[in-house]
């Protein structure tokens, strides 16, 4: 590893800790109200939502997989059924798995 990859390496580590080291440091001093506190128990279903609608959709990359041909998709969808009518977290990730091996190896075999 070369001199300039080391220094790169320490200033993002540096930078990363002084910023949630300032949030912990000074976060019992910091009042949200009570709607940004709301609006704050969304971002875990956001965030979650940008990483895993993606993948699912285009589990190549190359553009969107619409068929019954794209396990992802199936389990997704599978996913959001039981959880919708279950709302059992490990019913609804045993199931969605489940369905989604299933699936790949029926499309592979």
């Amino acid at each position: 590893m070369s001199q300039f990859e080391v220094a790169l390496l320490l200033g993002m580590a540096s930078i990363t800790f002084a910023i949630r080291y300032t949030l912990f440091a000074v976060g019992d001093r910091v009042r949200f109200s009570p709607l940004i506190q709301q609006a704050l128990g969304y971002v875990p279903v956001a965030v979650l939502t940008a990483i895993i609608v993606p993948a699912m959709l285009m589990p190549s990359g190359k553009g969107l997989e619409l068929t019954l041909d794209n396990a992802y998709l199936v389990g997704g969808i599978v996913a959001v059924l039981i959880a919708a009518f279950s709302r059992n977290l490990l019913l609804t990730i045993f199931g969605s798995m489940l369905v989604f091996f299933l699936w790949r190896w029926w499309l592979l075999g």
